[in-house]
């Protein structure tokens, strides 16, 4: 994993994104929830290609400002910048962007993660 790398990620704002639909508030804009998972869109994409065979990244934190509301029909850009390594832990820092201005910001850690292994010890809860 290398320092620096970056991705984004897009979307167009529909109904299925505002507060409503996803039961966060009762305007129909941009949902903190949605706006949120867009960004962790972006932080996937930004590590993916350095990732070995079999393994993946799960979110464990995150520190989010939604600063501005978006309406329907208005396109949001998500970034993801990896500021630092700490063993599995990647560190990076998020921006969401909406045609006029910065909607969002924050920052966010994952951990990497042996899919298969992690996907075992939750499928032990199950039991």
């Amino acid at each position: 994993m290398n320092p620096g790398s970056e991705s984004k990620a897009e979307m167009v704002v529909s109904a299925a994104d505002c507060a409503p639909a996803m039961g966060s508030g009762s305007l129909s804009v941009l949902a903190t929830p949605r706006m949120i998972a867009l960004m962790e869109q972006a932080a996937c994409a930004a590590v993916e290609a350095a990732l070995q065979p079999g393994q993946t990244t799960v979110g464990v934190h995150l520190d989010v400002e939604h600063m501005a509301a978006t309406p329907i029909g208005a396109r949001v850009t998500a970034s993801a910048v990896l500021e630092r390594v700490e063993g599995r832990t990647l560190h990076l820092t998020l921006s969401a962007e909406d045609e006029r201005e910065t909607i969002g910001r924050g920052s966010h850690r994952r951990v990497v993660v042996d899919a298969a292994r992690f996907m075992e010890k939750v499928q032990g809860k199950r039991k």
